[in-house]
């Protein structure tokens, strides 16, 4: 039967009460509850159903709901007689820090005191009996959006005390994107004064809680134990690269397939899967976005929906702003190719720029990537996966995202591009230019750290110091060649930095048509003791072409040499000059 197609609607019971189209997800309950965990972490990418399965939880187990037995009739919960006796018999404490976006300490603390204090509210039933003293009364209303940090600390702990006195059973727990203010204080600059007040107030509410039967979290990125965890022992860490769970976060195949059925769209299983299918989850692949196929199932058409659903500023921060190594293993996942990486699934966000395989593992957590083969563990203990972008609307996200590097010279790029194409040397260095001088510092990544940041300020004070002109113009070289490789994926295959007769060059356009010609671009720094002017560095790169047979593998390929152009580019701070042989 063709559903109604509720897009965004994140509450079980809303979602339940319009019959709008849901997957079942509540096995899930009988799962967790039996692992017997007290403390359960579960990390997934954003829109992946983790919101409505934990609204799913409260509704279940919330004695608040004991009535609704309607909500979960049918569903493959209610199945199990043992459970149906379990629903709707303890006090859940559910909240979330999702809205907590803020870009100061002050007003980040203040809006999860806030969320702490609606909480409360809810349960503002509870002054009116004789279950609480009349000190515990005057804490209960003195639990505000600027209670002190002692009060703070221990406010879910208070909570979970009434709730449990007044219920007869302790409290679960549920709190929903606990990473969202560790990720927007080290975006903001506030990460020391954030993990300080997170760590105290996790600590009394799941290490030292005494009134906690269970409590289960979920986020986007398993943040390091020494960050906010470092207390808590008792804590079971699910990841996408763990079994656990594999399935209840996110459609399979067959959940997929069985919707494009119902909505009558059965001819379009294919279409999905290219576009959609490849995320992997411990054991379990071909699992989708709810979100993507939401999305498709209401508008019958494939976009990239889950990409422009909300921001990637993070992971597109790290990569234009990462080094030559981190441009060219983007440049081969663009490609369609694999990298083997060292993954460590603990995120230290203070470290994202400095530790090596860092962004990798940001964009495995976040689903950008995904593992298509774990290889072997480390010398350090750590698992060394295959990684590959997980599918085809991530790939086109990315490219948008290396557009977008561009957009203050949008229009001269586009035109070096052309000028490239139809070989017009002096337009070509006229637009590349104004590319380099619109683009140069926007690659710049460590000249001027931002305002907003002072407390960053200061650790890369010493790194940026001797950034100079050559790091700089690396940099925006990378991101250049990234962008030449978007622009010119229907025409070109790009490579760069790859072996071709004594050497390797740096960039090597081949054409996918016949009547196009082939290019080499050689990249130049120019050096004023061995140059005298980008004349000669420009030269000393055609000449380098040259001499390293460069252009070997494209005859190898049948290419005749008069259809190879080659192309020295010297660059000088932001001055570029580019010169051209046949």
């Amino acid at each position: 039967m063709r559903r109604t197609i509720g897009i965004g609607i994140q509450d079980f019971e809303k979602i339940r009460e319009r019959q709008c189209f849901y997957v079942d997800k509540t096995y899930f309950i009988k799962e967790w509850w039996e692992r017997q965990d007290d403390v359960t972490l579960i990390t997934r990418p954003r829109r992946f159903g983790k919101t409505l399965l934990m609204s799913t939880l409260e509704k279940f187990f919330s004695a608040d709901y004991k009535e609704r037995s309607d909500l979960f009739e049918g569903l493959s919960i209610w199945k199990d007689k043992e459970y149906r006796g379990l629903r709707g018999t303890y006090p859940v404490v559910f909240l979330s820090f999702a809205n907590v976006k803020e870009t100061s300490f002050s007003q980040a603390r203040e809006s999860i005191c806030r969320t702490i204090r609606r909480l409360y509210k809810k349960f503002d039933f509870l002054l009116e009996t004789d279950l609480l003293n009349e000190e515990e009364k005057r804490e209960f209303r003195s639990v505000s959006a600027n209670m002190n940090d002692s009060q703070a600390s221990v406010s879910l702990l208070a909570l979970s005390d009434y709730l449990s006195r007044f219920y007869k059973k302790k409290a679960i727990v549920l709190l929903d994107e606990y990473d969202t203010p560790m990720q927007e204080a080290y975006v903001n600059g506030y990460w020391d004064e954030m993990t300080a007040f997170i760590r105290s107030l996790f600590n009394s509410t799941f290490k030292t809680n005494p009134y906690l039967e269970r409590a289960l979290m979920t986020g986007i990125t398993r943040v390091s134990r020494e960050s906010i965890f470092s207390d808590l022992n008792n804590l079971e860490v699910v990841t996408t690269t763990s079994n656990k769970y594999a399935d209840c976060f996110g459609f399979t195949e067959d959940e997929v397939f069985t919707a494009l059925d119902q909505q009558g769209l059965s001819d379009r299983k294919e279409e999905v899967k290219a576009w959609y299918d490849g995320f992997t989850f411990g054991n379990k692949s071909d699992i989708y976005n709810p979100w993507s196929i939401s999305n498709y199932l209401d508008a019958r058409e494939a976009a990239p929906y889950w990409a422009n659903s909300s921001s990637n500023g993070l992971a597109g921060q790290l990569i234009r702003e990462g080094g030559k190594s981190v441009k060219q293993d983007f440049e081969t996942l663009l490609r369609g190719g694999t990298l083997e990486k060292e993954i460590d699934e603990q995120i230290v966000y203070g470290e994202l720029q400095k530790r090596k395989n860092a962004v990798w593992s940001l964009l495995l957590a976040s689903g950008y990537l995904k593992v298509t083969a774990k290889k072997r563990s480390s010398d350090a203990g750590r698992p060394v996966y295959s990684l590959a972008l997980t599918n085809r609307e991530v790939k086109e996200m990315f490219e948008s995202m290396v557009r977008s590097w561009f957009e203050d010279s949008t229009d001269n790029y586009n035109d070096f591009i052309k000028a490239l194409l139809f070989d017009d040397l002096k337009a070509m260095n006229k637009y590349m230019n104004d590319v380099a001088l619109a683009t140069f510092s926007y690659f710049d990544t460590g000249k001027k750290p931002s305002n907003s940041e002072p407390e960053r300020f200061h650790a890369v004070e010493a790194i940026t110091k001797n950034f100079d002109e050559q790091n700089s113009s690396a940099c925006f070289y990378h991101g250049f060649v990234l962008g030449l490789m978007v622009e010119l994926s229907g025409r070109y295959a790009l490579t760069s930095n790859r072996e071709s007769g004594f050497g390797r060059y740096d960039v090597m356009l081949e054409p996918l048509k016949p009547e196009d010609d082939a290019m080499i671009l050689e990249f130049k720094i120019h050096d004023s003791e061995d140059e005298k002017d980008l004349e000669e560095t420009a030269a000393a790169a055609l000449a380098q072409i040259e001499e390293k047979k460069y252009a070997a593998m494209l005859e190898a390929k049948g290419i005749p040499a008069q259809r190879i152009r080659e192309y020295g580019f010297a660059f000088k701070g932001q001055e570029v000059l580019i010169a051209g042989e046949r």
